[in-house]
């Protein structure tokens, strides 16, 4: 067993395993060894056998042909598979609170963002909103079976998936964030929005004038954060200290939405694919590189939350005036 590989695959171990679970306990119990005998592995000192490592990679389901080829530039990462969605909100939901919540369980964690188009932490404050993103990308982007001859109908959120958004949210919230927005904010989604409406696929088309109004509101709960330079769920009060977020203005386009996280333990980086599904590496190379991207990227943009009122205010007549004027085509055709 190369050591590069056995420190491989203790790296991708401690990302499928809790953040409150002893590495050397639940290893030991897999490999049938003492927790010091599995720490002597960890640092190196002893090497893994074969059977050991297979046994490793068959309970945390790891491919060591894909480790064995590794090379400088390759880079391993985690993915839910598509298979293990059955697309409804709370599922959808349950995977991204498990993985925020093994981040805050970290000692003085931190995010920087970029945002392409939408933002997902946002959105949960209207869960209609996110709803309505998860029902598009399984029925027109995955083209799932079972959503083929649906129309999208206003259902009441769950009493389960409401209290999974708002766990999330308060877990976003409390993780300082400096994140980096551009012009092209929602336009994507709102076309989305008025796309369903001229194919016919609300069953009330009315609702789609619904969803533009929930835009709105987030737009005008995101100016009020970025105002205050704090992180607060909508229809509540902003906290007097904790929450900091610093929202910057990347006046181009951000061409990707980039995860990137820090704390004392552990440093990563999630990446959406497949739309709203989402990679995750703390691979040191990958994550050390597209840093210093991030960092040029905040050098070229212009920091908005608390000062520089003027531009600010600008960004948000853009995004709303974006807003209305969907809502304006939809209204219009609507009452012809």
């Amino acid at each position: 067993m190369k050591q590069d590989i056995q420190t491989e695959i203790f790296r991708l171990i401690k990302e499928r395993i809790s953040s409150t679970e002893s590495l050397g306990n639940v290893l030991a119990d897999i490999l049938h060894l003492s927790p010091d005998a599995v720490y002597r592995r960890y640092r190196g000192e002893t090497i893994l056998s074969i059977q050991e490592a297979q046994r490793l990679a068959k309970h945390f389901d790891i491919s060591l042909d894909a480790l064995s080829s590794l090379s400088k530039g390759s880079v391993t990462f985690n993915y839910s598979p598509l298979n293990t969605y059955d697309f409804s909100l709370k599922s959808y939901l349950e995977g991204i609170l498990k993985s925020i919540d093994k981040l805050n369980n970290l000692s003085d964690p931190q995010i920087i963002l970029s945002v392409n188009n939408t933002h997902f932490f946002q959105l949960l404050n209207f869960p209609q909103l996110v709803r309505f993103r998860l029902f598009f990308w399984a029925k027109t982007h995955l083209q799932i079976v079972d959503y083929k001859n649906q129309l999208f109908k206003h259902d009441k959120t769950t009493e389960r998936a409401f209290e999974l958004g708002k766990e999330i949210l308060q877990l976003y919230n409390s993780i300082p964030s400096v994140e980096i927005f551009d012009p092209e904010l929602m336009r994507g989604f709102m076309r989305q929005i008025f796309y369903y409406y001229k194919a016919h696929m609300f069953e009330d088309p009315e609702y789609a004038l619904f969803l533009c109004d929930r835009a709105l509101l987030m737009a005008q709960h995101l100016r009020e954060q970025s105002t205050l330079g704090k992180k607060f769920i909508f229809g509540t009060q902003a906290p007097s200290s904790g929450n900091e977020f610093q929202m910057y203005l990347n006046e181009t386009i951000n061409s990707d939405a980039t995860f990137y996280y820090t704390s004392k333990e552990e440093t990563g980086i999630y990446l959406t694919h497949n739309v709203m599904n989402y990679l995750h590496t703390s691979d040191a190379d990958y994550v050390g590189d597209t840093k210093q991207i991030i960092d040029k990227q905040l050098a070229n943009s212009s920091l908005i939350s608390v000062i520089n009122e003027k531009e600010r205010n600008n960004y948000f007549f853009e995004f709303e005036k974006m807003i209305h004027s969907f809502r304006k085509k939809i209204d219009a055709d609507l009452h012809f």
